[in-house]
């Protein structure tokens, strides 16, 4: 296809493909003259994963750690997984995501989780948590226990449909999937609470014991 026909079926104009293809996060399509060149379907493919990566927010020099770790696997699709997803928000710097985090370990652990230190993961559930003790509002275990079941069953169930046959395609899959539905989780995580405390308003307020008011008629409180 020409370029006009990969602006059309890609939704990205014109000048924002040029500026992917001279930042190389774009291949190159196949020359047909001089200053002309043919685009296929994995040109549309990339142009989408840019995109949806460029959507969240990714600048980019993270979108080009990301495709390069889809177009070449460096490791265990374990160390490529995190090395793809570290490039996704929350960022952190060398410090917190060196040595131990007691407080997510004892939340895995809780949750029969694996506890891998260099999971970058691991490192930012230690930052929520201590966000939430400081807070005031620390993770109880009543919530850790209903928060890792729900979500352990959308892990499962999304892992169920990664790729297997190519470490490339479990990466694109996994982040593409982290980026673009984790703003899905969230949204309907707070329609749901809106729901809920709706419903909760409607069937009534809640009582409360009255606090003991003086009776205006006991004799014993009148002066």
């Amino acid at each position: 296809m020409r370029v006009s026909e990969l602006v059309d079926r890609s939704g990205v104009p014109l000048a924002t493909i040029k500026y992917y293809l001279r930042e190389g996060l774009l291949m190159p399509g196949t020359p047909t003259s001089a200053t002309r060149s043919s685009y296929g379907d994995e040109h549309v493919q990339r142009l989408a994963l840019i995109k949806a990566l460029a959507g969240v927010g990714l600048p980019i020099p993270r979108i080009r750690r990301v495709l390069g770790l889809v177009d070449e696997p460096e490791n265990s699709l374990f160390e490529d997984l995190g090395a793809a997803i570290a490039q996704l928000p929350p960022y952190l710097d060398a410090a917190e995501r060196s040595g131990d985090h007691p407080r997510a370990r004892a939340a895995l652990e809780r949750l029969g989780l694996e506890y891998d230190p260099r999971y970058v993961a691991v490192a930012q559930l230690e930052r929520a948590l201590a966000t939430v003790e400081a807070a005031g509002l620390p993770m109880t275990g009543e919530r850790l226990d209903t928060y890792g079941r729900h979500i352990g069953a959308i892990a499962e169930f999304d892992i169920s449909l990664m790729p297997a046959s190519a470490v490339d395609e479990a990466v694109r899959y996994a982040v593409l999937g982290t980026a673009v539905y984790e703003p899905v989780i969230t949204a309907l995580r707070r329609i749901a609470h809106g729901d809920h405390a709706a419903r909760r308003l409607r069937s009534g307020p809640v009582h409360t014991p009255a606090t003991t008011d003086p009776d205006p008629d006991d004799h014993r409180n009148s002066t």
